[in-house]
C-alpha cells in the first residue's frame, strides 16, 4: 500500500529522525492510526505532536515516541512481520515510569478500555496497572509507592 497522507507534515521525516534525542525509542504499528493516537492522549494523557493517517509523533513525560499505520510500512522489514497479526503487543509491557496509575486506570474504563490488572502496590516498589490498548500493546503506568 501507500502514503494516505493528504497534508504536508509540520517537518520532514528526515528533520525528524534528525531531532530525536539518544536513547531507547518506540515505534508502534498499528492497523489504523486514530485509536492509538486518542488512547495515547485520553487514557496516557499524551500530548500528539503531529498526527496524519500514516504518522504520529507522541511526546509523554519528555519522551518521544511515534506511532506508523501498517500501510505507510510498505517498504520496511517489519511488513511481513506485521501481515495478518492482530494482537501486536503479545509479550512486551510499556511501561510509563512516572504517570498516576489510578488516574490512567480511571480514564480507560471511562473510555471502554479493557484493564487487564487494576491499580496496586507492588512489591518492587510501584504502584502499577496494567491496560490493553489498541492492537492489543499493553501499557503499565506506574508511580514509586510514597514518592
Amino acid at each position: 500500500m501507500a502514503m494516505k497522507r493528504t497534508k504536508t507534515p509540520w517537518m520532514s521525516a528526515d528533520d525528524f529522525g534528525r531531532s530525536l534525542p539518544r536513547g531507547i525509542g518506540i515505534n508502534l504499528l498499528v492497523p489504523d492510526i486514530a485509536p492509538m493516537e486518542a488512547f495515547c492522549r485520553d487514557v496516557l494523557g499524551a500530548t500528539i505532536v503531529y498526527v496524519d493517517e500514516d504518522f504520529a509523533a507522541v511526546t509523554l513525560l519528555g519522551s518521544v515516541f511515534m506511532l506508523h499505520a501498517d500501510h505507510s510500512y510498505c517498504d520496511n522489514p517489519m511488513t511481513g512481520v506485521i501481515a495478518n497479526i492482530e494482537q501486536r503487543g503479545t509479550g512486551i509491557e510499556i511501561r510509563i515510569y512516572g504517570l498516576d496509575p489510578d488516574e490512567a486506570e480511571a480514564r480507560a474504563r471511562e473510555l471502554g478500555h479493557h484493564v487487564l490488572a487494576g491499580s496496586l502496590d507492588k512489591p518492587h516498589g510501584l504502584r502499577e496497572c496494567h491496560i490493553v490498548g489498541p492492537s492489543f500493546y499493553v501499557f503499565v503506568p506506574s508511580i514509586a509507592i510514597g514518592g
